[in-house]
């Protein structure tokens, strides 16, 4: 019994441990967005549209691929995701929308959002997870840690 109850408490700690790092309070963001993002992973290169908008109190992130096919559908709703929808779960769309919200926050909110986040130049990084690279403030890079993956993300319209 004691053996069954250490498990399932280590796989609720394996479920926490691996969700991406979100800050207590959701940045003020200019919604909606529609944006065009490229991932690019061991030498291929996917397409995809998000698009990210208000919803009450929550944040839906709907991505899609060129044909309207949706991937993944989330809504952070105080400062948790939760599935929009009947898609299956998807941990990277989730990363990826996290990466998102840490790339897209302001400056001047950074700081207080994510404290452990370094900014120099036209570069942003939260340690372990992600480095933003930016080219503008709407188009930019994102380079996952530990992994040979990274988006470019541009406005819908402008993805060249």
């Amino acid at each position: 019994m004691i053996r069954l109850l250490l498990i399932g408490c280590l796989l609720l700690l394996s479920a926490c441990a691996s969700q991406p790092p979100l800050p207590e309070k959701t940045p003020a963001l200019a919604l909606p967005m529609q944006l065009h993002v490229q991932r690019h992973a061991g030498g291929q290169s996917q397409d995809w549209l998000l698009v990210i908008q208000r919803e009450g109190a929550a944040i839906r992130w709907s991505m899609m691929d060129p044909l309207g096919i949706p991937l993944a559908r989330q809504k952070l709703i105080n400062g948790q995701w939760q599935a929009d929808g009947l898609l299956p779960p998807n941990p990277a769309a989730r990363e990826l929308f996290a990466a998102l919200l840490f790339a897209l926050t302001s400056s001047d909110d950074v700081r207080a959002l994510y404290p452990s986040a370094q900014a120099m130049d036209l570069t942003r990084t939260l340690p372990g997870h992600w480095q933003i690279v930016y080219q503008s403030s709407e188009v930019f890079s994102v380079n996952m840690a530990g992994q040979p993956l990274s988006y470019r993300v541009t406005p819908l319209g402008a993805a060249r």
